[in-house]
C-alpha cells in the first residue's frame, strides 16, 4: 500500500510534493511508534493469538475505509482527505499491533530442542516478507496506473485488493487455530522495566543529603525491585543509549517510499521500446536485492573479510551500513543534480518567464519596453530553445510591444504578471502581425506523463484524438486546453472529423515529463502538426538510480540485521522485547526527523539530499565514538555469574561486579 501512497496525495488529493512527504513519514512513524502499544495488549491482556485476530481487523477495515475515500464518487475533497487520514489511522494502528507478535507467535510453536527448526522458520519468514514486497511493490503500482476507472488512476483498486488478501491471509490464519500453541499472556516486560525506572528517579529525586549514596542511579529502586532485575536493566540501557544515533539512518533509508519516488517521476522510465517501469516499483529494488545480499554476505563477502585478518565486529557493521547509506544519498544527490536541468523554475517575484511562436511567414524582430530580450530575429516556426525572463519589476504590467517585418511595424499590447510562464504567439492579421498571449503550465506531470496543446491555424475548427484525450482546437489560431497524455510513439492520431486535409496527424514520439504546443499548419493541401517542446523531456533514465538502491541496501543487510543480532546478543533473555521496542523507536523517530525537514526546511532537492547525507556521516561518528567506549558482554554468563553469587551470598546488598568483570570479553568497538 506504501508503494503508492505518496503519488496518491499528490495526484488524487492534490497535495504538494513536501506535504506528501510530511504525511508519508508521520503515517510511517505511527506504524512503528503503535508496536508498543501492540506488546502491551498481547503480553498483558489477550494473548498473541488473539492481538493478531483482532488488530488484522482493524488493519482491513483501515484498508476498505482508506480504498473507499480514494473513490472520486463518494463525497467531495474533504471527505476523501477524512476517510484517508481514518484509514492510515487504523492501518497504522492494525499493522504496528500485530507487528511484535507474529514473529513472536511463531517463534512460540517450537520447543526449546528444536533451535535449528525455529532458525529456518525465521530464515522463511523474512523470505517471504522480502518476496511479498517484490510482488507487491511491482503489483501494486500497475493496479494503480494500467487499471483504469472512474476516469484516471485506479487507486481504490490498489488499495482495495491489499485489503481482500489480508482477508485471505486472516481466514487462512484463523483456520489453523486448532494447531497452534496458544501461551496465555505472560505480563508485560516492558511496563515492570519502565516502573521500575520511573520508581528508581523518583527515589533519587526525593532523596537527601543523609540518604546512603548509591553507586548507579538505578540502586535506588533496590527497596521494591529485584537486584537481578536492576542490574538487567542496567544491561539494556548500555545497548539502548547506543540506540540515539540509530534514528538518522532510518531518515534517510525511508525516502525510497517517498523523496526518490518523486525523484523517478522526474526521470525517463522507459526499458527499450516497450517496457515501461513506474515510478513507484522502483522500491522493488530494495526488497529483491536483499533476497541477493543476504547470502552474499553471510557466505563470501564476511568470511572473506574474516580471512584479511579485519576483525569485523558488529558495531563496525552498523558504522559500515552508515557509510554506505550516506553514499546513497550522495548518490542521490547527483542524479538529482542532472534531473532538475530539464525542470523550468518559475519565476522569482516581479519577473515572469516567456516564449514566442513566429506564425509569420518570415523572420520578425521583437521588441520589448526597457528588455534586452528577442533582440535576434525569430524564424518562422523556430522552436524556442527556453524560457526568457521577463522582468516586470511589479506584480503585473502591460507592455507594448513592437512587432518589426520586413521594415514594417506593427505593436500589440499584453498584460503580464509575476511568477506565471506564457507563450507569445505572433501570427499575421490583413496588413499587420497580431499577437495572442497564452499561459503556460510549466510544472512536469507528477508521474511523468506528457502535456500537450494544439494551436490551430486553420479557418476550421479541428479536433484530434490522442489515446483517449479529445483535443478540440477552434479556428483562427484557437488553442485547445492542455491535458495529459501517457507517454509513447504517436505516429497516426485521429483528426475530428476527418476530412481530405486533416485525416490522421504524426505527432511522434510524446516523451516524459515534457510539455508540447503542436501548430497546425496547412502543407501541400494537408493539416500537419508542427511540435514545439516548452518543457524538456525527462532526460536522466531511471535505471540512473539503481546504484543508490544497491548501496541503500547494502546499508541495511549491514546494519539493520546486524543491529537485531547484536541488540538481541547483548539482553537478557527477558529483555529482548524491551530492545525490539526500542529497535522499532528508532524507525519511528527517523520518519519523523524526515517530516521536520521536509515541512520546514524549504531546500532544493539536491542540497536536502546532501544534508542527509552530511548528517548521517556525522552521526556515524558520533556512533563510531560511542562505540569504541563500549564492551561486549555474554549475557548467559553474567546470569550465570550472578546467579553463583547469589547462591554464595543471599544477604550480600551489592552484585559482585568482579565476578561480572571476568566475564565481559575484552572485545571494543
Amino acid at each position: 500500500m506504501k508503494a503508492v501512497l505518496t503519488l496518491y496525495f499528490l495526484t488524487y488529493l492534490h497535495w504538494d510534493k513536501d506535504l506528501s512527504t510530511a504525511v508519508y513519514h508521520a503515517f510511517s512513524s505511527l506504524c512503528y511508534f503503535t508496536p508498543i502499544l501492540g506488546a502491551l495488549i498481547a503480553d498483558s491482556w489477550l494473548g498473541k493469538f488473539k492481538t493478531i485476530i483482532y488488530l488484522s481487523i482493524v488493519y482491513v477495515i483501515g484498508h476498505v475505509v482508506k480504498s473507499v475515500g480514494a473513490i472520486p464518487t463518494v463525497g467531495d475533497t474533504t471527505a476523501h482527505i477524512a476517510l484517508s487520514i481514518v484509514g492510515l489511522i487504523l492501518i497504522a494502528l492494525g499493522t504496528g499491533g500485530i507487528k511484535p507478535c507474529v514473529a513472536a507467535f511463531g517463534g512460540d510453536q517450537f520447543d526449546e530442542e528444536h533451535t535449528a527448526e525455529r532458525q529456518k522458520f525465521f530464515s522463511i519468514f523474512y523470505m517471504s516478507i522480502n518476496a511479498g514486497s517484490v510482488l507487491s511493490t511491482l503489483i501494486t503500482p500497475l493496479l494503480r496506473g494500467n487499471v483504469q476507472c472512474f476516469g484516471g488512476d485506479c487507486f481504490a483498486l490498489a488499495f482495495g485488493v491489499p485489503a481482500a488478501l489480508m482477508v485471505v491471509a486472516l481466514v487462512v490464519f484463523i483456520a489453523g487455530s486448532g494447531l497452534y500453541k496458544k501461551g496465555p499472556p505472560q505480563g508485560n516486560i516492558l511496563l515492570e522495566v519502565c516502573n521500575c525506572i520511573g520508581f528508581a528517579i523518583k527515589k533519587r529525586w526525593n532523596s537527601s543529603k543523609s540518604d546512603t549514596k548509591r553507586k548507579h542511579w538505578l540502586d535506588w529502586a533496590e527497596e521494591k525491585y529485584s537486584k537481578r532485575l536492576i542490574q538487567e536493566i542496567k544491561m539494556v540501557l548500555r545497548v539502548l543509549v547506543l540506540y540515539i544515533p540509530l534514528p538518522m539512518f532510518w531518515a534517510l533509508f525511508d525516502q525510497q517510499g517517498s523523496r526518490w519516488t518523486l525523484q523517478a517521476t522526474r526521470m525517463n522510465m522507459a526499458f527499450g521500446g516497450a517496457f515501461v517501469v513506474k515510478p513507484d516499483q522502483m522500491q522493488m529494488l530494495n526488497a529483491l536485492l536483499i533476497l541477493i545480499f543476504v547470502p552474499i554476505f553471510d557466505l563470501i563477502i564476511y568470511p572473506l573479510v574474516g580471512l584479511c585478518k579485519i576483525n569485523l565486529t558488529p558495531l563496525r557493521k552498523i558504522a559500515a551500513g552508515m557509510v554506505f547509506a550516506s553514499l546513497a544519498f550522495i548518490a542521490a544527490t547527483l542524479v538529482e543534480i542532472n534531473v532538475v536541468k530539464t525542470v523550468v523554475e518559475p519565476a522569482p517575484a516581479g519577473k515572469c518567464l516567456l516564449q514566442t511562436f513566429n506564425l509569420v511567414k518570415a523572420d520578425v524582430t521583437m521588441k520589448i519596453p526597457d528588455s534586452p530580450l528577442f533582440a535576434e530575429p525569430i524564424k518562422y516556426l523556430q522552436d524556442p530553445a527556453q524560457y526568457e525572463t521577463l522582468d516586470l519589476g511589479m506584480s503585473n504590467k502591460t507592455l507594448t510591444i513592437e512587432i518589426i517585418d520586413n521594415g514594417t511595424s506593427s505593436v500589440c499590447s499584453q498584460t503580464f504578471v509575476e511568477q506565471k510562464a506564457y507563450s507569445l504567439i505572433l501570427y499575421p492579421a490583413a496588413s499587420k502581425i497580431e499577437c495572442k498571449l497564452l499561459e503556460d503550465s510549466i510544472t512536469k506531470h507528477q508521474e511523468g506523463n506528457a502535456h500537450l496543446r494544439f494551436l490551430n491555424t486553420h479557418t476550421e475548427n479541428i479536433g484530434v484524438t490522442v489515446g483517449n484525450v479529445e483535443f478540440h482546437a477552434p479556428s483562427g489560431y484557437g488553442v485547445s486546453s492542455n491535458n495529459t497524455v501517457d507517454r509513447g510513439e504517436y505516429s497516426s492520431v485521429q483528426c475530428i472529423p476527418q476530412s481530405e486535409k486533416c485525416s490522421t496527424l504524426d505527432l511522434g514520439l510524446l516523451d516524459f515529463g515534457a510539455s508540447y504546443t503542436f501548430i497546425l499548419i496547412e502543407e501541400s493541401g494537408k493539416i500537419v502538426a508542427k511540435k514545439m517542446e516548452d518543457v524538456k523531456a525527462n532526460n536522466v533514465h531511471i535505471a540512473w538510480q539503481i546504484p543508490q538502491y544497491v548501496l541503500i541496501t547494502v546499508g541495511e543487510v549491514m546494519f539493520s540485521i546486524t543491529g537485531l543480532e547484536f541488540s538481541y546478543s547483548q539482553a537478557p533473555t527477558n529483555m529482548k522485547s524491551v530492545l525490539q521496542a526500542g529497535w522499532l523507536l528508532t524507525v519511528a523517530f527517523g520518519n519523523v526527523i524526515v517530516l521536520i525537514v521536509a515541512e520546514g526546511a524549504g531546500l532544493e532537492q539536491w542540497i536536502e539530499f546532501l544534508l542527509f547525507a552530511a548528517l548521517l556521516l556525522g552521526v556515524c561518528v558520533i556512533f563510531s565514538i560511542m562505540a569504541h567506549f563500549y564492551t561486549y558482554v555474554d549475557p548467559e554468563q553474567l546470569e550465570k555469574a550472578y546467579l553463583n553469587d547469589s547462591n554464595k551470598d543471599e544477604g550480600d546488598e551489592e552484585f559482585d561486579m568482579k565476578k561480572q568483570n571476568k566475564t565481559i570479553s575484552s572485545t571494543k568497538f
